[in-house]
């Protein structure tokens, strides 16, 4: 049997030319394939500029969004020891989305710089905003963190959409506000990939960095905490690491729903529950089932202006309810 690893970076390297060809304007894979490795010397121009230019980079964005909910889905649902916890259970998402819309409202004059860092402040304050209404007794426990998370997260879109609702005269502003609560990856470029990368790797690869101690933390706290474990000082790395993973990856392409839902549990039926395959193959399969996503919503896009967002929520609805269906049947708590 080959290595997970190769496996991983053959799908990756077969998903790029593939989805790269995908659009608008069809372009055949090995056209692409040529262009991807600068062996092609009849490609108009056109075709260059549309494979380097505006698909890759599109690509590139969603691998690296997709693998940062993918690795803070499987990092929430080891702190918390709950098959149902992903990002925004956090308030991270609507945090997010929150600081984008009023920017947009505000009127920032740089977008591409004023709205990703609004987002991404949403996103850390409502985690700091979680945690401290989960400590308030002087402990964080995992029901509090929830039901904080839950309760901040559906506050901070509530707000988004008022704010969207005040906005809707302004048709385009309007437009806008609704493209980042949808989530979408159209006209991402090379700057928004440069803009997404350095939080992501560093969010990522420190929490691949707390995999032993995720691994510990699935006994049982006190158990944990007898192995060495600082569990309070895990449960607040990992909440600012996911908080600036996925507060990163929705500031660039909105909120993403479900897939850091649904990529961890993929995973565990492939490598079993040791946190350091989870977490990378977590990674690569939420980068992959974006990239899928974002595929498809382009080879429709003649007939309706379907978006990622909108198919990861259709697919993950009725998982999570699955999943609520099987805990309960099991004797679990969901």
């Amino acid at each position: 049997m080959l290595p997970a690893s190769i496996v991983a970076l053959a799908l990756i390297a077969l998903a790029i030319p593939l989805a790269t060809a995908i659009g608008p304007s069809t372009l055949a894979v090995d056209r692409v394939l040529a262009v991807l490795l600068g062996m092609a010397r009849d490609v108009a121009p056109w075709e260059r500029a549309v494979v380097l230019d505006v698909r890759l980079p599109r690509v590139v964005v969603a691998l690296l969004g997709g693998a940062a909910l993918g690795i803070s889905g499987a990092a929430m649902q080891g702190l918390f020891r709950n098959s149902l916890a992903e990002p925004g259970v956090l308030g991270v998402s609507g945090g997010a989305t929150l600081g984008a819309i009023v920017a947009l409202y505000a009127g920032a004059a740089l977008p591409l710089v004023v709205v990703p860092g609004a987002a991404f402040a949403g996103a850390l304050g409502c985690a700091l905003v979680v945690y401290r209404l989960a400590s308030a007794g002087g402990r964080a426990r995992t029901a509090s963190l929830l039901l904080a998370g839950v309760a901040v997260s559906g506050v901070a879109t509530a707000l988004a959409s008022m704010v969207l609702s005040i906005a809707v005269a302004d048709w385009e502003l309007g437009r806008q506000m609704l493209s980042w609560m949808m989530g979408g990856l159209e006209g991402r470029s090379w700057t928004h990939a440069a803009i997404v990368a350095p939080p992501i790797v560093v969010g990522g690869g420190l929490l691949f960095a707390r995999a032993r101690e995720l691994d510990a933390l699935a006994l049982g706290e006190e158990s944990a905490a007898g192995l060495g474990v600082d569990v309070p000082a895990l449960r607040r790395a990992v909440l600012m690491l996911v908080a600036l993973a996925t507060g990163a990856t929705v500031a660039v392409m909105g909120a993403i729903a479900f897939l850091g839902l649904m990529a961890p549990h993929v995973v565990r039926l492939i490598v079993g529950p040791a946190h350091r395959r989870v977490l990378v193959g977590s990674a690569v399969a939420g980068g992959l089932g974006l990239v899928a996503a974002d595929a498809l919503c382009r080879a429709v896009a003649g007939s309706v202006d379907l978006r990622p967002g909108v198919v990861t929520a259709i697919l993950g609805g009725p998982f999570f309810l699955w999943l609520l269906v099987r805990d309960r049947a099991a004797g679990g708590e969901a």
